[in-house]
């Protein structure tokens, strides 16, 4: 192996012991939990602007402005002069999707510059708890690889670091702090916004939008990515800043850097996000009684089927049809199907709140 190809391994390894690998250290705030809502499947927002659709979404969801403090220490507390913001989050069982929902009202909108100065928002996720730095100043490898090299192999890969701006006219709707410029079009993100004012005039703000975030996510693009599965109950690293400007005059100084973690650093430091949980839907949303299941072919040679109940509700008899002139009551029972074919299987399911079926045809199949 050429000596440099051999340095490059040896750095890339350095950088993931050091810099990626192993569990997060304890995150911020770990007394609190903020809770991310998940919507029913035929509630899932639409990503146009309007509120309406997260009207569904308790208050006891939003996270707001007192929730901030400013790092800078400009500000002891919101002012007039601090943007006020509503935020709230959501997810969908089954889609590895982040929906945003941000409303906010402040006394200067800052957005007429085409670069990095415009009023943002900022977001960092850890979808897998992975920890550790991942923008290049804090990188380990950085010494061993140089800056750039440790930009386009590492930077954003295992936790991204998302500036929304608020608004972006004539530009991208954010810049994805890394390499991995892929990772803002669809179909991996999705945003929208409402507004009726023009730069340096106050006004109210909605920006709707929807991200995925990624266990690996290179510069290389998408085909070696790793979604971050959700799933309910699931914890990820997150936090959020505002980023204020006040005054299109007034170079890159900000009017303040709102931060919902108690760390500055926590755009580039996975350890320093907060935690937020992937809630259960809501009791008013789910359904008192409900079939569901799923199978699995566990020898083909043999036809043998494992079948696996996910009924939600209080569930006391299970009776399945599997098809075949057999039935079974054990609620994850195993058949074995005596001829190659399609079939059609049916779960009929009892409880106090009554009864339900759900039928899957020609999903069963083997030869």
């Amino acid at each position: 192996m050429p000596p440099f190809s051999q340095l490059i391994r040896t750095a890339l390894a350095v950088g993931l012991l050091f810099g990626l690998a192993g569990p997060a250290r304890a995150l911020d705030r770990t007394n609190e939990i903020f809770k991310i809502f998940q919507f029913p499947a035929d509630k899932i927002p639409t990503i146009d602007g309007l509120t309406n659709d997260w009207d569904i979404v308790p208050e006891n969801y939003v996270i707001d402005s007192s929730q901030f403090v400013d790092d800078t220490h400009r500000h002891a507390r919101p002012d007039a002069e601090s943007p006020h913001v509503r935020i709230k989050v959501g997810w969908v069982k089954g889609l590895n999707r982040l929906y945003f929902l941000y409303e906010a009202d402040d006394n200067y909108w800052d957005f007429a510059d085409p670069g990095l100065h415009n009023d943002t928002f900022e977001i960092a996720v850890d979808g897998d708890l992975s920890g550790g730095p991942f923008v290049t100043k804090f990188l380990p490898a950085r010494n061993v690889l140089g800056e750039w090299e440790t930009y386009f192999t590492l930077q954003g890969v295992h936790a991204q670091n998302y500036h929304v701006f608020t608004p972006a006219e004539n530009k991208d709707w954010c810049m994805v702090w890394g390499p991995a410029q892929w990772l803002k079009e669809l179909p991996y993100a999705n945003s929208a916004y409402n507004y009726h004012f023009r730069p340096g005039e106050s006004g109210h703000l909605v920006t709707e939008f929807w991200i995925t975030p990624f266990d690996y996510a290179g510069a290389e693009g998408p085909a070696r990515a790793v979604e971050t599965p959700l799933k309910e109950n699931k914890i990820i690293g997150m936090s959020f800043a505002l980023i204020d400007y006040d005054d299109v005059h007034s170079g890159d100084t900000n009017n303040g850097f709102w931060n919902l973690s108690r760390h500055h650093t926590m755009y580039g430091q996975a350890d320093e996000l907060c935690q937020f949980k992937l809630m259960p839907l809501e009791p008013q949303l789910q359904k008192p009684i409900a079939a569901q299941w799923s199978f699995q072919v566990v020898d083909m040679d043999r036809r043998l089927v494992a079948f696996k109940d996910l009924s939600v509700g209080q569930v006391t008899a299970w009776h399945w049809d599997f098809g075949d002139g057999e039935t079974s009551s054990e609620q994850n029972p195993q058949h074995i199907y005596k001829n190659a074919g399609h079939y059609v299987v049916v779960l009929d399911v009892t409880g106090p709140a009554g009864i339900s079926r759900r039928s899957k045809v020609w999903d069963v199949a083997v030869k």
